[in-house]
């Protein structure tokens, strides 16, 4: 019944529900969500890139230490992160693969929005996240190679030729975006709006199109290793990120930039390749934890930013320094200047 190699049919790399490999998606609504999946992503990255200005990526290229240490941080803790929770869980298979490639996954746009409500360097979050974009090109197959390598057998089972295909198309859609902006500047925020606002729609009908479809069998993904897993890995993404960038010496806007770029993935691209490159009777229903692991970053980024907002709101700003107003001799006017009869005159 299983569609992919025979790999995948062996104890050892297979999800660890059983019932994960009898729940299937009708086939109609599997090639509709393929298609979706596809045209989801090809608008998210062309809107991306609409929103990238190329002067200001040019500016971050030529000084590139806030990008450096945002890129080590995206792809040095979450990797390391999901590889962690899913041995310390003992997570194997199908179920250890999906964590991993959530967290060898490049920063997402919400971090975009999340950086902006922190009053975060946003220019360099925009950058950021084409950079990571674009390293994903290597950077993911590469740590989903060294990171399977830890399970037995399953770095033979990850597909990576079609993980780099997918990625490759969704770095050209984001370069088209940067095209249309560059040459056609009056249409990319149009484009950027529309693009954003028909993702967020999109979002929202494959969630119940595929919680109808599995229906009770998405509790299966809602056991508490997997909660968990969704829950600490942008957690420690956020502090993780800070904690660098703090060490590194960025300023406040940096810091708070590098903790959303590393802790927020980008979660279409989890879901496109799991889409695609996956067989549905070997996904089964933890082709909703991306979702779920979104939902998390979501509840936790919009803790941080309410805490911010509150930081701000009761903390009294610094007094400006006293500066003594001039006098008509261009110099500072001192009790001295003051004579008696102009102090009672006045």
């Amino acid at each position: 019944m299983v569609s992919g190699p025979d790999l995948w049919q062996n104890n050892s790399v297979s999800f660890n529900t059983t019932s994960a490999t009898t729940v299937t998606l009708s086939p109609i609504l599997d090639k509709t969500l393929s298609m979706f999946a596809i045209v989801f992503s090809i608008n998210t990255m062309i809107s991306l890139g609409c929103a990238m200005d190329w002067s200001k990526i040019k500016n971050h290229v030529i000084k590139p230490k806030g990008v450096a240490i945002a890129l080590v941080s995206q792809y040095g803790v979450m990797p390391l992160t999901g590889f962690c929770l899913a041995k310390a869980f003992q997570l194997s298979g199908i179920t250890a693969t999906v964590i991993l490639i959530c967290g060898c996954s490049p920063g997402g746009q919400l971090s975009n929005l999340m950086t902006l409500a922190l009053q975060g360097d946003v220019t360099l979050s925009m950058v950021m996240t084409s950079c990571s974009m674009f390293m994903a090109l290597g950077m993911m197959p590469l740590l989903l190679y060294l990171y399977c390598k830890g399970f037995p057998n399953l770095h033979k089972a990850v597909p990576y030729g079609s993980i780099i295909l997918s990625l490759f198309l969704t770095t050209i859609c984001s370069g088209l975006g940067i095209l249309i902006n560059h040459f056609r500047p009056q249409y990319s925020k149009t484009i950027t709006k529309v693009g954003l606002s028909i993702s967020l729609v999109a979002s929202v009908g494959i969630i119940m199109a595929v919680g109808f479809n599995f229906g009770v069998s998405i509790l299966l993904v809602l056991s508490p290793p997997l909660v968990a897993t969704a829950a600490l890995m942008p957690f420690i993404g956020y502090v993780f990120g800070y904690i660098i960038s703090s060490v590194c010496r960025l300023n406040q806007a940096e810091r708070r930039t590098v903790a959303m770029e590393t802790g927020c993935q980008q979660i279409q691209l989890c879901i496109t390749i799991l889409k695609i490159v996956f067989p549905p009777a070997t996904m089964g229903p933890l082709f909703i934890f991306p979702i779920l692991l979104l939902a998390f970053q979501l509840i936790e980024s919009g803790v941080i930013v309410a805490l911010f907002k509150a930081h701000q709101r009761f903390t009294p700003k610094e007094k400006e320094p006293y500066m003594p107003a001039l006098t008509e001799d261009n110099g500072p006017q001192t009790s001295s200047d003051v004579s008696p009869s102009n102090a009672i005159s006045c």
